[in-house]
C-alpha cells in the first residue's frame, strides 16, 4: 500500500507544482504531511538538504521520502512519479513540433526568424564589445584593457581560422580571454 501511496502523492506533485520547485513546495508539504511521512520540522530540513545537493528539489526530496518510508523500491517509484508527467508532456510536445515542422508555412515562418535571430545576436555583440571598450552614453570613457582583449581575440580568431582554416572553438576563446583578462587586468 505504502508503494501505491508514494506513486500517486508524487504523482498529484509531478502534475500540479508549477512555477518550478519553490511553487511546489507547499504541494510537496501538503502531500507529505497528510500521509505522516514526515513531520512539519523534519520536512523543512529536508527541503535545506535538497536546496544543497546537486539535482532538481523535487526530485530529491522525492527520492529522499520514497527511500525513507519504503527503501529502494519507495525512491524509485516516488522519483518516477514527479518525473513522470513533465517526461510524457515533453514527449507530447516533441510529437507535435515534429508535425508542425513539416508545415510548410512553419517552415516559411522559421526560415525568416533566421536572420531577425542573427541580427540580434550580433547587434547584442556589438553593443556588449563597445559598451565594455568605450562605457555608455552620455560619459564615454576608453577602457584600454577591453580595447587590447578584444583586438587579441579578433586576431586569435582570424590567425586560427587562416592556419587551421576553421573555426576557433567558443571554449577555447573563453580560455584566451580568461587568460588575457587575468594578464591585463
Amino acid at each position: 500500500m505504502i508503494y501505491l501511496d508514494l506513486f500517486l502523492g508524487f504523482l498529484k506533485v509531478g502534475c500540479f507544482a508549477f512555477g518550478g520547485a519553490y511553487g511546489a513546495i507547499p504541494l510537496i508539504r501538503d502531500v507529505v504531511l497528510s500521509y505522516g511521512w514526515l513531520t512539519d520540522e523534519t520536512l523543512t530540513y529536508m527541503i535545506a538538504v535538497s536546496e544543497s545537493t546537486p539535482g532538481p528539489i523535487m526530485v530529491n526530496l522525492a527520492t529522499y521520502i520514497g527511500s525513507n518510508q519504503a527503501g529502494f523500491l519507495g525512491a524509485v517509484l516516488a522519483t518516477l512519479a514527479v518525473v513522470l508527467p513533465s517526461f510524457l508532456i515533453i514527449l507530447l510536445v516533441t510529437a507535435l513540433l515534429k508535425t508542425a515542422l513539416k508545415n510548410k508555412y512553419v517552415q516559411a515562418i522559421l526560415r525568416g526568424l533566421k536572420p531577425c535571430v542573427i541580427g540580434i545576436v550580433l547587434a547584442t555583440g556589438i553593443y556588449m564589445i563597445f559598451s565594455n571598450c568605450f562605457g555608455k552614453l552620455p560619459a564615454l570613457t576608453v577602457n584600454l584593457q577591453a580595447i587590447i582583449i578584444s583586438v587579441l581575440l579578433a586576431a586569435a580568431m582570424l590567425t586560427y581560422k587562416h592556419i587551421k582554416k576553421k573555426k576557433l572553438s567558443p571554449i577555447g576563446l573563453i580560455i584566451i580571454s580568461a587568460c588575457l583578462g587575468i594578464f591585463l587586468f
